[in-house]
């Protein structure tokens, strides 16, 4: 699976952007799809994550009800609502693919990125106060 991750930019602490991650490859569609960020000297860190269909999705606590991700099957593209945010939420933010359809019942799995095999490049978020 190939990954586009495109959208990062400067805003305001409070303000919005949207992330778009486009994929491709004969097996995308059927791929779950997550976000994760690395502020620098940080660890990557997960965001969210939906399923194949977007049936399913989770977050991290930190960023619950205040992003929003989703997927557009027919232009195999997930995206990534970030609202409210905060100076905190500056990272390198990455989409990956994972070889399975569905989250993995286990959170500790479906948070990890050894979970995902296929990476994008980053977009950069940069939240001032």
């Amino acid at each position: 699976v190939q990954l586009q991750a495109f959208g990062g930019g400067t805003v305001q602490a409070g303000g919005s952007l949207r992330l778009s991650c486009a994929a491709s490859g004969p097996t995308s569609r059927n791929s779950a799809i997550a976000w994760f960020r690395q502020a620098p000297g940080k660890e990557r860190e997960f965001v969210a994550a939906i399923s194949w269909r977007g049936g399913s999705t989770d977050y991290a606590a930190s960023v619950r009800g205040r992003f929003a991700i989703s997927r557009d099957v027919a232009e195999n593209t997930v995206y990534l609502q970030m609202n409210s945010l905060k100076p905190e939420d500056t990272a390198d933010y990455y989409c990956a693919a994972s070889s399975n359809h569905y989250l993995s019942p286990s959170r500790l799995r479906r948070t990890s990125t050894a979970e995902y095999g296929d990476w994008g490049q980053g977009t950069l978020v940069t939240v001032s106060s």
